[in-house]
């Protein structure tokens, strides 16, 4: 899809974390459609972070897509090593899914140096499905659930962004979101610079 967004006019994609794993994840690993379906998916390894640009989903600047787990974290010039402990993801007080975070490396793994590149990977924290409680005796049933757990906790959502070339990261970092009147303020700045005619 090339990175494009179906978005009305003047509607901007910044989804939380929750958002993230609850509205695109859950519904990505059990095949039901995602509305809007905007996010793709990428190869990780094809790219470095600095050409995610069209190819994922763009939204300021961060970059969306989904991506599997058990892929190589390393691309073809560098390589994306984990930072950080791991984060929990909550949705109405329950668990539901995992952050990871990861640096992008320049060169070998263990001798490349760090970049200002980040990236959240997210992960469901059961799979994405709701296993019944009650036994049962039905062997190929019950391999049939754990193979298709085992395929849904391959699928990720990711973020990539470069740390210097914003303030959203904190924002997402500090599990703070911005009120509409916050937004509006901010946007005010953009104005500073710009002159109006004279009437």
């Amino acid at each position: 899809m090339g990175g494009a967004t179906n978005l009305p006019p003047g509607f901007h994609f910044f989804p939380s974390d929750e958002d993230l794993v609850v509205h695109f994840l859950r519904r990505k690993v059990a095949n039901l459609p995602c509305r809007p379906d905007i996010i793709p998916t990428v190869l990780l390894p094809h790219y470095n972070p600095w050409e995610l640009n069209g190819t994922a989903l763009q939204a300021g600047n961060q970059w969306y897509f989904f991506s599997h787990a058990a892929q190589s974290k390393n691309s073809r010039n560098g390589y994306w090593n984990p930072i950080g402990a791991d984060e929990t993801v909550t949705s109405s007080g329950c668990i539901v899914g995992l952050k990871k975070t990861f640096i992008f490396c320049n060169g070998e793994p263990s001798k490349g140096f760090k970049t200002n590149w980040i990236m959240h990977e997210y992960h469901l924290q059961d799979g994405g499905y709701n296993v019944s409680g009650s036994s049962t005796s039905d062997s190929s049933s019950s391999s049939r659930k754990s193979q298709r757990k085992r395929e849904s906790n391959n699928w990720v959502i990711c973020r990539v962004f470069e740390s210097s070339c914003g303030s959203q990261v904190s924002f997402h970092d500090e599990g703070t979101e911005l009120s509409c009147l916050d937004e509006v303020f901010l946007s005010l700045d953009d104005y500073d610079e710009v002159s109006l005619p004279n009437n």
